[in-house]
């Protein structure tokens, strides 16, 4: 499996509110988010990871550049405006196949996500599988509309009566996307919601795999939070 991490935004909420360090680099359970996320990607059969930090974030890419890793690395510097065009430029460096993408402050316990990586990488039906949770953290959250047997039917900003998921921010598809995600970017389609239901008009088969909680750190009282949570 490549893997891929969005590291791109400037944390500017957690520095509002007093967090020193880089949000890639505040510590969970004593480990930088971001370094945790890639020994979990390693543990996950990692062929490749790729990662996009912001051109400002030098203390962070400097982290990055110093780590030794046992499969080929990938570090785009490169300053966006969503986390589509992320990952826009990161699909110029993922090598092809399936991969599977995560912000960076998405915190799922391990167990959880090697399920589902071992779901997708034995799923040959279709062409991508959404993490989503019952468990509604974001502030603005993306609901994911299923059917009877988990496929995802649309993407919608609201809730609505027996509404069940959430998107978790963690992504999971094939290369195939890619011709999805250019045309978005020639069309001036902005954010990643959109492009998520740009496959979905594309006649992509995305799958939602259920994960009982996916916590974001998007503010100070967050990392408490989410340090509790891997702590259970």
């Amino acid at each position: 499996m490549n893997y891929a991490i969005i590291a791109a935004g400037e944390g500017s909420r957690l520095a509002q509110e007093g967090v020193a360090k880089p949000k890639p680099l505040v510590e969970l359970q004593g480990e930088p988010m971001i370094g945790r996320l890639i020994n979990i990607m390693l543990r996950c059969h990692a062929e490749s990871i790729s990662i996009i930090v912001n051109e400002h974030m030098t203390e962070v890419r400097e982290y990055l550049e110093s780590l030794e890793l046992p499969v080929p690395f990938n570090l785009v510097v490169k300053s966006t405006p969503s986390s589509m065009h992320s990952l826009w430029h990161l699909s110029r460096v993922i090598p092809p196949g399936k991969f599977c993408l995560t912000t960076v402050d998405t915190i799922f316990k391990e167990e959880d996500f090697k399920g589902y990586i071992d779901a997708f990488e034995a799923d040959e039906e279709h062409d991508g599988m959404w993490a989503v949770t019952p468990f509604v953290d974001d502030e603005k959250p993306l609901w994911v509309d299923v059917d009877s047997e988990m496929n995802i039917t649309a993407f919608r900003d609201k809730s609505w009566v027996g509404a069940k998921y959430v998107s978790g921010g963690v992504y999971a598809m094939t290369d195939k996307a890619f011709s999805v995600l250019d045309h978005c970017i020639v069309q001036n389609i902005s954010r990643m919601r959109n492009f998520q239901r740009a496959l979905i008009e594309a006649g992509h088969h995305l799958k939602a795999y259920s994960i009982e909680k996916i916590v974001d750190v998007d503010h100070a009282g967050d990392i408490t939070t989410a340090n509790e949570f891997l702590d259970q």
